[in-house]
C-alpha cells in the first residue's frame, strides 16, 4: 500500500512538472529561451532542438540571441522558427539570429491567459487520471484480498489529499503565470 502511495505521488509530481514545462512555453512579454523548446531543425536529416545546435541567450529583456555553432545551420534555424507558432520573425545577420518580442496587445494577453487555463485544467485532469488508475489498483487489491475494507478506504482518502494537493499546486501556478501575462 506505501508503494502504491509513493507511486502515485510521484506520478502527480510528474504531472506538476509537466505544467510547469508547459507554462514555461508561453510567452510573457519578456524573452524567455523555453519559448524555443518545442522547436526542432532538421539537422542533417534529424529533427533537433535548437538548444542542441546553438547557444541561446538573452543580451535584452526582450530579445533573444541564437547563435549556432555550426554557421551552415543559420538558414535552418531561421526557417524553423518562421514556421514555427510563436509568430515571431527572425532577424539573421549572418552570425546570429535575434528573435525581438514586441510587447504584448490587451487582447494577445487574453488569449495566452485563455492557453494557461487549458494547460491547468489539462494537468489537474492528468492528475485526476493518476488518481483513477491508484483508485483502481486499491479496488483490484481488495477483490484479491490482499488488502482489507478499511485499508481500501483510509487508502482512498490518502490518494484524494494527494489529488487535492496537487491540483492546488496546478491552481498555484496558473495564477502566478496569469499575473506574469497580465502585468504590464
Amino acid at each position: 500500500m506505501k508503494d502504491l502511495l509513493k507511486n502515485t505521488e510521484e506520478r502527480m509530481d510528474k504531472c506538476i512538472n509537466s505544467v510547469n514545462r508547459e507554462f514555461a512555453t508561453v510567452r510573457a512579454g519578456r524573452a524567455n529561451p523555453s519559448v524555443l523548446d518545442r522547436i526542432t531543425v532538421d539537422y542533417y536529416g534529424v529533427p533537433t532542438p535548437i538548444q542542441q545546435i546553438a547557444s541561446i541567450s538573452v543580451p535584452e529583456g526582450r530579445t533573444l540571441q541564437i547563435q549556432p555553432w555550426d554557421t551552415t545551420t543559420l538558414k535552418l534555424i531561421e526557417k524553423a522558427i518562421q514556421i514555427s507558432d510563436i509568430g515571431i520573425n527572425p532577424n539573421n545577420d549572418g552570425r546570429v539570429i535575434r528573435l525581438i518580442f514586441p510587447p504584448l496587445t490587451e487582447e494577445r494577453r487574453k488569449e495566452l491567459v485563455k492557453e494557461v487555463k487549458k494547460m491547468a485544467e489539462d494537468g489537474k485532469v492528468a492528475v485526476r487520471s493518476v488518481r483513477r488508475d491508484a483508485i483502481e489498483k486499491l479496488k483490484t487489491m481488495k477483490k484479491n484480498s490482499e488488502i482489507t475494507e478499511d485499508d481500501q478506504q483510509n487508502g482512498e482518502k490518502k490518494i484524494q489529499t494527494l489529488t487535492d494537493r496537487f491540483c492546488a499546486e496546478v491552481d498555484t501556478l496558473e495564477a502566478a503565470k496569469e499575473k506574469e501575462i497580465l502585468e504590464i
